[in-house]
């Protein structure tokens, strides 16, 4: 396994995507405050998902947030996003900032300790277009994640995310790439992570798909 900090924004991937990690761009004590507020003010809720028929409850709690409340399908249950708090806005301007993109939405996940994390997939729903980029704020414990390749699966690339850093994933890479946040024993405190996307409206309900019911 490939584990590394990288030089700011150089491109993890060798090759069919690209990913830069724009490494902490909050101070520890703006992360804390972050982190702080939107534990105590997000609803955050234990995910619904049908998987292979049976209904489950996930490990992570998580919470959709939008520019307007548009409904979209979630592994068979359909959800409404919430309108932006002030916390979440002011941290999507930031990330829209260092990203270069324009992100309408953004799924947050807390992670309550290492025992809970998330299988590999790769975020490619039709929903979120072709080529789509997503920006990843992590916010609380540092965590590793990790890609593989769908072709080489038994060669990942792993980075440890750090407090208030920002990963960014665009171009081809949910097409050619999955990843995953492994599970661990070694952490046993929460990370908030915020995933700002840009999700294609226009359809009755957007389809977002889940692949891990842990």
């Amino acid at each position: 396994m490939n584990l590394f900090q990288p030089e700011p924004d150089r491109n993890l991937l060798p090759y069919d995507g690209i990913v830069n990690y724009h490494g902490p761009i909050l101070g520890q004590n703006q992360a804390q405050l972050f982190f702080d507020a939107l534990l105590n003010t997000i609803p955050w809720k234990r995910d619904e998902a049908v998987i292979y028929g049976k209904r489950i409850q996930t490990a992570r709690r998580v919470a959709w947030y939008g520019d307007s409340e548009f409904s979209y399908t979630y592994s068979g249950t359909t959800k409404v996003a919430l309108l932006w708090n002030k916390e979440l806005l002011a941290l999507k301007h930031l990330v829209e900032q260092k990203a270069q993109q324009t992100f309408n939405s953004c799924l947050c996940n807390l992670y309550s300790t290492g025992a809970e994390g998330m299988s590999w997939h790769s975020d490619d729903e039709k929903a979120l277009g072709r080529n789509t980029a997503i920006a990843s704020l992590t916010l609380g414990a540092e965590r590793k994640f990790s890609f593989r390749h769908k072709s080489k699966r038994d060669e990942p690339i792993s980075i440890i995310l750090e407090n208030g850093s920002l990963l960014v994933m665009k171009g081809a890479t949910q097409t050619h790439w999955q990843h995953s946040v492994p599970r661990t024993a070694m952490v046993t405190t929460a990370r908030i992570n915020l995933t700002f996307r840009t999700v294609v409206l226009g359809k009755k309900a957007c389809r977002i798909s889940i692949s891990d019911p842990t």
